[in-house]
């Protein structure tokens, strides 16, 4: 896993992970400038901390990889945890021989301390298990995602992903992601110069993104903190294509 001042998670995260040494001997954890107590937490669990500048999500990620020796990886976020059932599946998977090269994982998300079941978090597959070797993370500035050779299967235990504890957080977390996307969008052109283009980008595309995940998702059985993440996601939507907008037209008026 990759980690920056993560040291309210860690403990979690690396907890689940040693109730299981058979199938997490080594622990590996690639920091970016931590300066909370995050190396002192992961060092004091036994991981294998190696110190790196930040070189954007997928390469550290993949630097992790590199660092890692056994046969078969298993990617972790520091905010995800190893449920017992994944646990199991995992041990009972290795100790036959596995039939495919790589393991989509489905992740149970909390948002603001609630379980999220619909809307599209569930069952949320991530391909996070696979043999060392057979898979790397693509280059992307955001939603970096593993990229794997070789067959994909399935397993049905899930990751416990406890995402955005509070709503401070999670604002953050969509303000850089969104200057992220923004700037990917930019970079391919999608500035959405024309009105049209940007009604359609900045304010359909939010609206329409909020009615499908909450209405026809069935997002409104998850309560208010259900209706907080659809509204907000929304938003981050509507962020993202409105700063790649300004970001387009602070270009040109460089340019001209």
């Amino acid at each position: 896993m990759i980690a920056m001042n993560e040291a309210p998670n860690l403990p979690r995260t690396l907890a689940s992970l040693r109730q299981f040494p058979e199938i997490v001997p080594e622990v590996v954890v690639v920091d970016s400038g931590s300066t909370d107590a995050t190396l002192e937490i992961a060092r004091n669990f036994g991981a294998c901390v190696f110190a790196e500048p930040w070189k954007g999500y997928a390469a550290q990620k993949n630097s992790a990889i590199a660092h890692a020796s056994g046969d078969w990886i298993l990617s972790l976020d520091a905010d995800e945890e190893l449920s017992l059932e994944l646990a199991q599946e995992i041990a009972a998977l290795l100790e036959s021989e596995p039939a495919c090269s790589a393991y989509r994982i489905p992740r149970l998300n909390h948002f603001l301390g609630r379980l999220l079941r619909h809307g599209g978090y569930w069952p949320d597959p991530k391909l996070r298990l696979f043999r060392n070797g057979w898979a790397l993370f693509e280059e992307r500035p955001v939603h970096e995602t593993l990229k794997a050779t070789g067959s994909v299967g399935r397993l049905k235990g899930h990751l416990v992903h406890r995402c955005y504890p509070t709503l401070e957080e999670y604002i953050a977390h969509m303000n850089r992601y969104s200057s992220e996307g923004a700037q990917l969008l930019a970079n391919k052109g999608r500035d959405s110069r024309s009105l049209a283009a940007f009604f359609c980008n900045a304010v359909l595309n939010p609206a329409a993104t909020f009615v499908y995940n909450y209405v026809f998702r069935l997002g409104f059985l998850d309560g208010r903190e259900g209706l907080i993440q659809h509204l907000n996601h929304s938003v981050y939507i509507h962020w993202k294509f409105v700063k790649a907008w300004k970001a387009g037209r602070s270009r040109d008026q460089v340019q001209s």
